[in-house]
Parts: structure tokens; C-alpha cells; sequence
């Protein structure tokens, strides 16, 4: 499967978020508001123009490392796979749930993707797109400042330790 990688420039909009999954394995999530820079030739300056927001997902190891080191408003630069999906609350049952998007298992009659929030009415479920990055690298930007590396040590048996069984 083709998977479009990213590699993204912005600041931690939120705290990461840390918790383990029933099975142990370390997840944080947190997001990340990216806001493009124009030349303004008029005002001789640079320009904020739009800022996008996305959802990194991060797991096992960088998990722990990330929810350790990733602060509100740090400067990071985040590299993994883009996601980007349409989500459904479902208001009868009061509950968020994937929709397939238009090529991904979803089928033709399904309708557009939105371009924007749909609120929809009374009736109808509220609708919205998402942009997720599935993180293999978290870290701080230093073109906006400094930051000091600790390595994290990781306990590994020793191979040499006695175990207490006689060999034959």
C-alpha cells in the first residue's frame, strides 16, 4: 500500500495526551497548528496567511518520549504518514465514527466529501474532515531555539546473569 509521507513544521497546539491501551503499549496524541508564511511585498514583511491543524499519533517508545518532552506552544517538526479522513457524529446513538472517503472502500454513491463542517439539522449527522500524521519522528525545531538531548535508557536482561536453571 502507497502511503504519503510528511514531513511537517509547526507548534504543539495542545499538551500531548499519554494513557497505555489495554495490551500496554504506549500511545500520546496531541495537535499541531502549522501556519503558512507569505512575502508581503507591499508591507516589505513576512505574513501570516492560513494555519492547518493536525491530530500526531504516536506510539510505544516516542509515546512516552513525546508526552516527557512536547510542551503547549513548542516550535516541532513531526515526520509519518499523512492520514486524512471524514468523520460522522452519529447523533442517535451520541457517538464519533469513520465514514470512507470517496476511493477508500467507499463507493461513488456516497456522495462528496464536504469542504467544510457540516453542521447538518436536526436530522442530519455533523460531518467533518480530519488530518492525522501517524509519527516515526518527534522533535523540537532548532532553527527557533535550543534544546539539550537526554537518551533514554532501556533495561534489557543480561545475557550473562545466572537464571538459576543447570544447563545439561
Amino acid at each position: 500500500m502507497n502511503e504519503s509521507w510528511v514531513t511537517v513544521v509547526g507548534n504543539a497546539a495542545t499538551r500531548p495526551d499519554f494513557w497505555e491501551t489495554a495490551a500496554g503499549v504506549a500511545v500520546a496524541r496531541f495537535r499541531l497548528a502549522v501556519t503558512v508564511r507569505r512575502w508581503d511585498r507591499g508591507r516589505d514583511a513576512w505574513a501570516d496567511a492560513y494555519t492547518s491543524f493536525y491530530t500526531v499519533w504516536t506510539w510505544r517508545t516516542l509515546a512516552a518520549n513525546v508526552a516527557g518532552s512536547v510542551s503547549l506552544g513548542e516550535p516541532l517538526v513531526v515526520h509519518g504518514t499523512l492520514r486524512v479522513r471524514e468523520r460522522e457524529w452519529d447523533r442517535d446513538r451520541e457517538r464519533e465514527r469513520d465514514r470512507p472517503l470517496q476511493g477508500e472502500g467507499g463507493s461513488a454513491a456516497a456522495g462528496p466529501v464536504p469542504a467544510v463542517d457540516s453542521g447538518g439539522g436536526p436530522n442530519q449527522p455533523r460531518r467533518w474532515v480530519t488530518a492525522e500524521i501517524d509519527a516515526m519522528a518527534v522533535g523540537h525545531d532548532l532553527t527557533r531555539g535550543t534544546s539539550a538531548f537526554r537518551r533514554v535508557s532501556q533495561a534489557k536482561p543480561l545475557l550473562n546473569a545466572p537464571t538459576g536453571a543447570t544447563s545439561p
